[in-house]
């Protein structure tokens, strides 16, 4: 199972955003030109996505593309490719033909980066705000705590104008337009903000913010380290991981998570979090902004709340075989409302795991729609070293609804606003919490 990776990945989405936003300008990358040598990798690699698509694409129709025609239409470019950049886009083009999520092209240098000790002087530096893009307005939604953007009193509801010479308003409106009809529109106007947020750690990033006088900010904020514990799954990158338990509103129980993976320290403070809520008046599981991971981690987390045998989260198909994401009840299980919060940042596993217990009737979620994302999907190493990730199966929910391109829809809509953000508030967990008090 841990090589069932259900997520989009992180960096590339950011990277791709990145890329969009800038209107094809050229990257912080010192692009070189190839060697003889490097030429023929990139051919290999060419050839060994067109081919590992061509024998393990779930739909052996590739959706009425003619997989052939595009081999042969894009085999010129890519041995006229005379830099890394040049090569990548003839690949990204070749797979971007699918019109699919989980197909991406992880270039090797985000590996060196971020597969090191998170150091000054290495990428992979963060300002410790968490952004949500509502009604074209960049919003801080979060700030860390002792985070640099904390330190220099960042507040929950501030906008950002600015960043470095971007305007983002206009960045963003750009995006939104491209991506209109797209679930994961979200995802994409996101990372187009935080992409430009990150960075060589202790550096330092110029944002131009509006606070909740409406008045304009000026800060300078220098980049850490990312929260979490940092994390290696076959060919990902290194990323960082994190859990936060808590109690709320007196007796309600409290988890969220940014990731389905590193079973050992997730699922151990998972599992212990739910041995202490069993006498919890509700439960709520916060997977906003969480972009997927191992899917057996959703299967046994659902273990403790559903106490039936023979449940599944839904199911994957190859091109010739089903698995169910079947679920094993825990001896002891929770039987109190459960809440689970979503918004267009949850994708992959996090939409199985939100969908599936919404199928079964056993959760209520909050929110807004997911990110429509959920193939299962593996990473592999091509011949030039970069990451090469594919989706191998489509995916339905028990109810038999394919969430690739719809998403999950909650049972209550709920958009944050600048107004609430700026008091401290969060809409849709007091939503969460009043329909748990509402179950008495």
């Amino acid at each position: 199972m841990d090589k069932i990776i259900l997520r989009i990945a992180l960096t590339v989405i950011a990277t791709l955003a990145s890329t969009i936003a800038l209107a094809g300008c050229a990257t912080a990358l010192k692009d070189h030109s190839l060697t003889p040598d490097e030429r023929q990798l990139n051919i290999e690699s060419f050839e060994y996505i067109w081919s590992t698509i061509r024998d393990k694409h779930y739909d052996p129709e590739f959706g009425g593309l003619n997989w052939q025609a595009v081999h042969d239409q894009l085999r010129p470019k890519i041995e006229q490719a005379s830099t890394m950049s040049e090569a990548r886009i003839v690949m990204h083009d070749m797979i971007s033909r699918l019109n699919l999520t989980h197909f991406n092209i992880i270039p090797a240098r985000i590996y060196e980066n971020m597969d090191r000790p998170g150091v000054k002087g290495l990428e992979g530096g963060v300002t410790g705000i968490d952004v949500r893009v509502i009604n074209g307005h960049a919003l801080i939604t979060r700030v860390e705590k002792d985070s640099p953007a904390a330190g220099a009193g960042v507040k929950t509801g501030w906008e950002i104008i600015r960043i470095g010479d971007d305007d983002i308003m206009s960045k963003l409106q750009s995006i939104a337009k491209e991506f209109e009809n797209t679930t994961y529109k979200d995802l994409i106007l996101v990372s187009s903000v935080t992409s430009r947020l990150t960075g060589i750690i202790g550096d330092s990033v110029a944002i131009q913010f509006l606070n909740g006088a409406d008045q304009t900010v000026h800060l300078d904020i220098q980049l850490t380290e990312k929260k979490g514990k940092r994390y290696k799954l076959g060919h990902l990158p290194s990323f960082y991981v994190w859990i936060e338990v808590d109690t709320i509103d007196e007796n309600i129980g409290y988890i969220a998570l940014n990731g389905f993976f590193d079973p050992v320290y997730v699922m151990s403070a998972f599992n212990n979090a739910m041995r202490s809520f069993m006498g919890s008046d509700g439960l709520v599981i916060d997977i906003r902004g969480n972009l997927g991971g191992i899917i057996a981690m959703s299967m046994g987390m659902a273990g403790w709340l559903v106490p039936e045998k023979n449940q599944y989260l839904g199911a994957m198909y190859l091109r010739n075989n089903e698995l169910r994401f079947v679920i094993n009840p825990r001896s002891t299980t929770y039987t109190g409302p459960v809440a689970i919060l979503v918004d267009g940042l949850s994708t992959s596993c996090s939409e199985i795991f939100a969908g599936g217990l919404k199928d079964l009737g056993r959760a209520r979620l909050f929110g807004s729609r997911t990110g429509g994302a959920a193939l299962p999907s593996t990473i592999e190493k091509l011949p030039n070293a970069d990451g090469f990730q594919y989706a191998f199966a489509s995916y339905r929910s028990k109810s038999g609804k394919v969430l690739e391109g719809s998403g999950v829809t909650p049972d209550e809509e709920i958009i944050p606003t600048r107004e609430a953000l700026l008091q401290g508030r969060d809409l849709v967990l007091e939503a969460a919490v009043a329909w748990i008090r509402s179950q008495k």
